[in-house]
């Protein structure tokens, strides 16, 4: 970036780390360990904790969030341990920031600058890479005169020559200008991405049924995307080892495929302004006909980290997508009495180990039921002309019988409503009992169906 913003990736590997929480009312850390999920964040950076600060407050002290005697004693937990960076469980002021660097004398981060760090690090694709620039100008943007202690004129003073005269410019003024136009430059190169992508999401949902993904981060997604597909995505016992949606096909036999996804992973008090950038990677996660949403069964917190994905589901406008929650990690369970307690109350909820392959045929079992609907066993008639129809019968459903006559075929074929939906969007010359019905609905005797 151009000289004169402060870098925003800031490099925290292998740094001496203290972490700091300011405990409020309502704020949903994890009573028994409010610093556990900051511990996690810290260690998926490369941070090395060496101690920990705690403080019940009601509200945050306006100058430095924890107050002056909290500040103090910070101060001396980082020269005692020679501390190179604090990390905030809170999300912090500009001013704060630069309030508690300067009592401490050492760098300050707070969580959303924590989380933007280990997205940066871990950002492969093109597309992760533009959408974290962004989000990291959309936090650096309302920050920028905090982060400048040299705000005297560039030009200005008392006139020494031609171009010197009159009160001049501020460098936070051209910082400033710099941010918005390289914002800018970003916005218009994701909106390019983003267009791309819905594109090809409304096409693979207009021929494929489609699964996402999502989950709390490290809940064990890209494991399970693995197991079910030749998906080979990264996978690692780290936050965020996942940024970039990767798309396969699932095979789940009897004809049946369905397209999988795998998305970023969600957590609590996820930066607002990651959500907005990483739109477009969220949108297999908006579209899918079905989201699997996979819970760390073995978490104490796992009520909270799944009360953490829905809101997140909502936020993103995914509130109204099928769901069916998969609880993960179930060989980690110490006994059965949690997941049992799991599973009374998410009567609908499967129990999985996408690392030893246990309970995998349950979930594809129900994904199959979930990618047909209803299914009956009709007769339809194809001409030898319409290929097209053909190939969808054979790849997409069970063909039971074939009897070819001179210009047609005709097949016994059990199929889903909703693959019998599809081939009538698409435009089929087959014909089949009730597809002209007075619903228009295209289904035949509802005594033949079954679930």
């Amino acid at each position: 970036m151009e000289q004169g913003l402060r870098e925003n990736n800031v490099a925290v590997a292998l740094e001496r780390a203290v972490l700091v929480a300011a405990l409020l009312p309502n704020d949903g850390l994890d009573p028994h360990d409010p610093l556990g999920e900051l511990r996690s964040l810290a260690d998926t950076a490369g941070a090395v904790v060496v101690d920990e600060l705690m403080q019940k407050r009601i509200k945050p002290d306006p100058a430095t969030f924890i107050g002056k005697g909290k500040v103090r004693e910070l101060a001396e937990m980082v020269k005692f341990h020679n501390a190179e960076v604090v990390l905030f469980e809170n999300d912090l002021s500009p001013s704060q920031i630069a309030k508690v660097e300067k009592e401490v004398a050492c760098k300050v981060l707070d969580r959303s600058e924590l989380i933007l760090d280990i997205f940066a690090g871990r950002a492969r694709t093109a597309e992760a890479r533009l959408q974290v620039e962004l989000a990291q100008l959309q936090y650096t943007y309302p920050r920028l005169r905090a982060m400048w202690t040299h705000l005297d004129t560039i030009t200005g003073g008392a006139p020494t020559g031609i171009g010197t005269r009159g009160p001049g410019e501020q460098q936070l003024e051209i910082d400033r200008r710099i941010v918005q136009r390289k914002k800018t430059q970003l916005q218009r190169e994701i909106a390019d991405v983003q267009q791309r992508k819905s594109r090809e999401v409304a096409a693979r949902n207009l021929d494929h049924f489609t699964v996402g993904l999502v989950g709390y981060t490290n809940a064990g997604k890209s494991t399970l995307f693995n197991t079910v597909t030749e998906g080979g995505a990264y996978a690692d016992d780290k936050l965020f080892a996942t940024l970039s949606t990767r798309t396969r096909v699932w095979k789940l036999g009897d004809g049946d495929a369905v397209m999988l996804s795998d998305t970023v992973g969600f957590v609590r008090n996820l930066p607002h302004h990651l959500v907005a950038s990483f739109k477009a990677t969220l949108e297999e996660a908006v579209h899918a006909d079905l989201l699997l949403v996979v819970l760390d069964a073995a978490d104490p917190n796992a009520r909270r980290m799944l009360e953490t994905v829905y809101e997140v589901l909502d936020d993103i406008g995914a509130e109204d997508n099928e769901r069916l929650l998969v609880l993960n990690k179930a060989d980690k369970l110490q006994d059965n009495a949690e997941l049992l307690l799991l599973t009374r109350e998410h009567p609908d909820a499967i129990a999985i180990s996408a690392k030893t392959g246990v309970g995998i045929d349950k979930l594809v079992e129900r994904v199959r039921t979930a990618a047909r609907g209803r299914t009956q066993t009709l007769d339809f008639t194809v001409p030898h002309a319409d290929g097209k129809t053909l190939s969808f019968l054979e790849n997409r459903a069970v063909i039971l019988e074939r009897d070819y006559g001179p210009d047609h075929v005709t097949l016994k074929v059990r199929i889903g409503e909703r693959q019998l939906a599809m081939l009538k969007a698409n435009g089929t010359q087959a014909d089949w009992p009730g597809k002209h019905d007075a619903n228009g609905n295209g289904w035949g005797n509802p005594s033949d169906s079954r679930p």
